[in-house]
């Protein structure tokens, strides 16, 4: 596996300077230069991004990311040894479990929640034991209880994908109680936010506004990323309850926090990017009843994802065929379909067949 020292050796045998490598990149200057000091991990997201902007591979090729999580599955974790040993937990057992919510939460972007589901409950279950039966002190104790309610968060997101939503809201409020424990108010919010975005898709969607809303008002410290992914939450939940202009005047909001992001975000929102915030704002626009504003928009995000990311290309496909679909523009939603499924059939997902499902009902026969 690369690391930073690797990436960065590679950048200036490219004649590259940071400035001009992060241009290349959604990644920000700082956030490249931890990487390649090794104050931050150069997890597989950056050095796919030095790869593609340097036109060369830069480490050998990855293992498969399903014999990962299943090998990960049989494995007995260091928290399930601390837990039945008693010893006291200190900080290098806390780092560990904070690299492996890591590792967990990257294998999300290219593993199907069928496959991952039984890995990240296995690791929440084994974490949420150590912290009950464990000793340890009050910092190492509030890292504990933050990689939890992290694990708590994955662990909701995948069963809400897997159409378990009682299960997933199950999740969610056990790792806003972490959250509390580790006196962490932006990740409750970011876990109750995760919630509100379940309500708002299979809910009362006047209820997932009202949490939305509920959960950025409690994230007064909130780096702008994470205040803008609260901020999209509100606006989703806006459209799905028909909210013209709470709707707009949060996409706008969204846009000048984004804007004002730093170095110093928290890992776990590592994937919110342009595209992200152009794929919602297109399926905001849809919801308006504005499809075609919202599909080059959507055309646009799409084309920047990698194919290993399936899931999430299935999913920004469908809409982009309902955006094609409400326009009347049949033929060319009926190619968006056929490409989502076929993403689809790469990474199984609940959710995303109930939405490939949704838009082919809007179609002529």
């Amino acid at each position: 596996m690369s690391t930073g020292a690797d990436l960065r050796a590679a950048r200036e045998a490219a004649g590259l300077s940071l400035n001009r490598k992060a241009e290349r990149t959604h990644f920000t200057k700082a956030h490249l230069s931890m990487v390649e000091t090794g104050k931050r991990s150069a997890v597989p997201d950056v050095v796919a991004a030095y790869e593609q902007a340097l036109g060369m591979p830069l480490s050998p090729a990855p293992g498969d990311p399903l014999r990962v999580a299943h090998e990960w599955l049989v494995s007995t974790s260091p928290m399930a040894v601390h837990t039945r040993s008693g010893r006291k937990v200190g900080n290098s057992l806390a780092s560990e479990l904070e690299a492996r919510v890591v590792d967990l939460r990257y294998l999300d972007d290219t593993v199907s929640s069928d496959e991952l589901g039984p890995v990240i409950f296995k690791e929440l279950g084994e974490a949420e034991s150590l912290i009950r039966s464990a000793s340890f002190t009050e910092p190492v104790g509030r890292r504990l209880f933050t990689a939890v309610g992290e694990l708590a968060q994955l662990a909701g997101w995948v069963a809400s994908d897997a159409g378990e939503y009682r299960q997933a809201e199950r999740f969610y409020l056990s790792g806003v109680a972490a959250a509390n424990e580790a006196r962490d108010k932006v990740l409750g919010a970011q876990l109750l936010s995760s919630l509100s975005y379940q309500i708002a898709n299979v809910g009362n969607p006047a209820d997932a506004a009202l949490l939305a809303r509920t959960a950025i008002m409690g994230a007064q410290e909130a780096t702008p990323l994470v205040r803008a992914l609260l901020l999209e939450r509100v606006a989703w939940a806006s459209a799905k309850a028909g909210d013209i202009e709470a709707t707009w005047r949060t996409l706008d909001m969204v846009d000048d926090t984004y804007e004002r992001r730093g170095a110093d975000e928290p890992e776990w929102v590592y994937w919110l990017n342009r595209a992200e915030i152009d794929v919602m704002a297109g399926r905001c626009l849809i919801e308006l009843g504005k499809p075609d504003k919202a599909a080059p928009l959507l055309s646009s995000a799409i084309a920047t994802y990698p194919a290993e990311h399936a899931r999430e290309v299935a999913l920004y496909l469908s809409w982009l065929a309902e955006s094609h679909a409400r326009a009347g523009e049949f033929d060319a939603a009926r190619e968006a379909l056929e490409r989502g499924r076929s993403y689809s059939s790469a990474m199984p997902s609940a959710r995303t067949d109930a939405r490939l499902d949704a838009v082919q009902r809007l179609l002529p026969c």
